[in-house]
């Protein structure tokens, strides 16, 4: 590109991406701080010294000390200003024309001197030359990979199946031939083509693989690249349904659900809801291998083999974690529609939650969907979302949650008006029942100190990521049974209890398991009860069954959730849910 050329925009971000990135290296850093201390130093012991870049230049600058000129507009200057110069040069007084004449002159012989400067300097080498490699979008390659070996390897595993063709069935090997966690399998089976012919052929899998090992260098980027719809470098949330529907099939703490195949899509909405909840940071919908790479995700994936118990990975899997969700949701959703309005929400928790606020999860700031919204409604996934977020308001997740629906303005700070508007129907809940509210001048100065806001009027979301005690601060603001519990409980001990960030069990793995106790003991109860009066209860029971697997059959299959991760940090764009 010729140096006069200016960038074009989408080059420019790039360039400024790439710049980053490399800014931020610790070899970077190290350079840097290097060469700034060397540039304090020399300012100190050699305050008058010209350039000291390279010898050339030193030897050129102690040659010509005398003559370095400087431009100052057309008027070229010495760099070393004598005493009686630095005084005249502010007057811009009329010169004579003798003195015209010898800036003329000056002119000419400066230019000359700066002409043959450009010639004696010759240029260094291009700085890119000396900058490692540092943007690996596909992984850091690793040392060279023996990919006939592998290639080898795949092929005697295929030697063994019939035709050397692999089912499904037959993928766990081939993912082992690979050096791919158990699971897989799926992805691996159906990026071969093996979805449309019942079965993969060792020459097809060989030219998919060999591709695959040739261009992406790390887990994240091959798994992506398994899962991806072509053409893409992310993976939206339709991506994962083939994968978690072969969990479902194969995994042994899973083997009950082959029965009950009606909710195998309810499980499968529930964990594609939890892996963008934690691994999609940005709120876009579409997972890149750079945030799977920061995630944890993979990790569980390679556990789903060593462990038989889905129930021990709680952070994506657990099956107690979705009968939790699904049962809370079921218990709102009257009419048994898969969506709940307004009054269906305000019920949660024996209406715990402000309308207000309810009004603010309503109005599209954390859904997903013009259809729902416009019926005034959310889906199943939306209420993961809200449940996960409404048990556990420490994760980054939901504090971005809960901030988006506190910022009415979208300016990206809380300010004390929005605080005293979701204070007001707190205090009139708290005299509905007889208590004396804090004024919410006492109330704020609270939540001020416990904050601790980096800008004095306002409060960000920064503060709040900073802030140990989240819970506590969005609590006070629109949920009443908690602030009531806050304030029953002793400070020093919220305070210890903030500060245990190395605490295994977190709030929502807590809340799940004191609930999924209380369901299977209320189902332990009504099966006795249904023991003792099975010849009154058996027809209610059977009725309600016949309810259950009416609704089920109504929609094989739940719809996918309103895109609920495609929400923007600074604009709320909606999109259609996926039909």
């Amino acid at each position: 590109m010729s140096p006069g050329k200016v960038l074009q925009p989408v080059l420019k971000m790039k360039v400024d991406e790439l710049f980053l990135c490399w800014l931020s290296q610790p070899a970077t850093q190290l350079a840097l701080k290097d060469c700034l201390r060397r540039i304090k130093n020399e300012e100190k012991t050699e305050i008058s010294s010209g350039d000291s870049g390279n010898g050339k230049n030193e030897r050129f600058a102690n040659k010509n000390s005398s003559s370095k000129q400087c431009t100052v507009g057309d008027t070229r200057l010495p760099l070393t200003f004598s005493p009686q110069l630095s005084i005249t040069l502010p007057l811009a007084t009329p010169a004579s024309p003798r003195n015209i004449s010898n800036v003329r002159a000056t002119r000419r012989s400066s230019g000359t001197r700066v002409v043959q400067t450009k010639k004696e300097e010759t240029l260094p080498p291009s700085l890119s030359q000396n900058i490692p490699t540092f943007y690996f979008p596909r992984g850091c390659p690793k040392e060279k990979v023996n990919i006939d070996a592998v290639i080898t390897k795949i092929e005697r595993t295929f030697s063994e199946f019939p035709n050397e063709r692999a089912t499904i069935e037959d993928m766990g090997k081939v993912a082992k031939a690979c050096e791919c966690p158990l699971y897989w399998k799926g992805p691996l089976f159906y990026c071969a083509g093996g979805e449309r012919t019942g079965y993969v052929s060792v020459h097809k899998f060989v030219a998919m693989w060999r591709k695959i090992i040739q261009t992406c260098y790390d887990d994240a980027a091959k798994f992506v690249h398994l899962l991806m719809n072509p053409g893409c470098n992310y993976l939206v949330q339709e991506d994962f349904i083939p994968f978690l529907q072969d969990v479902v099939n194969s995994h042994p703490g899973l083997s009950f659900l082959k029965e009950a195949s009606e909710f195998h899509s309810r499980y499968i909405t529930t964990v594609i809801q939890r892996i963008f909840y934690t691994v999609n940071r940005s709120w876009s919908g579409k997972i890149t291998c750079n945030e799977l790479r920061k995630s944890n995700f993979l990790q569980n994936v390679a556990l789903l083999e060593e462990e038989a118990d889905i129930n021990q990975l709680t952070e994506y899997f657990s099956y107690e974690h979705f009968y939790v969700i699904y049962c809370k949701f079921w218990e709102l959703d009257t009419d048994h529609d898969l969506y709940i309005d307004r009054k269906d929400l305000a019920r949660h928790n024996d209406h715990a939650i402000s309308n207000r606020m309810i009004e603010r999860i309503f109005s599209g700031a954390v859904t997903r969907g013009r259809k729902a919204q416009k019926d005034g409604k959310i889906s199943y996934a939306d209420f993961v979302w809200f449940l996960i977020s409404e048990e556990d308001k420490k994760t980054p997740t939901s504090i971005e949650y809960w901030f988006r629906c506190m910022d009415l303005d979208g300016d990206g700070a809380l300010s004390m008006y929005e605080l005293e508007y979701f204070y007001e129907e707190q205090c009139q809940k708290l005299d509905n029942m007889a208590i004396e509210p804090l004024p919410f001048e006492d109330c704020l100065c609270q939540m001020l100190d416990l904050v601790k806001p980096q800008y004095e009027g306002k409060i960000t979301l920064h503060d709040l990521k900073r802030c140990k005690l989240t819970d506590v601060f969005f609590d006070t603001f629109f949920n009443i049974e908690k602030y009531l519990d806050h304030e029953q409980k002793d400070q020093f001990s919220m305070l210890r209890d903030g500060e245990g960030e190395n605490q295994e069990v977190s709030d929502w793995e807590r809340y799940a398991a004191e609930e999924y106790d209380i369901l299977v003991a209320e189902e332990a109860a009504s099966d006795q009860w249904n023991d003792g009066y099975e010849a009154e209860l058996s027809p209610v029971d059977h009725q309600k069954a016949n309810v259950l697997k009416y609704q089920m059959e109504k929609r094989p299959f739940f719809e996918m959730p309103s895109h609920l991760a495609d929400v923007d940090l600074d604009e709320y764009d909606y999109e259609e849910d996926f039909e």
